[in-house]
């Protein structure tokens, strides 16, 4: 069964951006979707099993951007 989760990224502000944190996103285990609403910083997640906040996190953090807890 897939987990959607959201999260909110801090620093984005064009498609470069929704592209490298998609591609950071995309690469930890059971990820099957990344959606980036880059107006709102919005960012949600499918994957086949719950990940932590740290993966995603240090996913977001190796792609040049700030995980938010808004």
């Amino acid at each position: 069964m897939a987990v959607t989760s959201t999260y909110q990224v801090k620093g984005m502000t064009c498609s470069h951006c929704v592209q490298a944190v998609t591609s950071e996103i995309s690469a930890l285990p059971g990820v099957a979707e990344v959606r980036v609403d880059l107006a709102s910083g919005g960012v949600t997640v499918t994957s086949a099993t719950p990940l932590t906040d740290a993966a995603v996190r240090d996913a977001v953090d190796e792609a040049g951007y700030e995980l938010t807890d808004a």
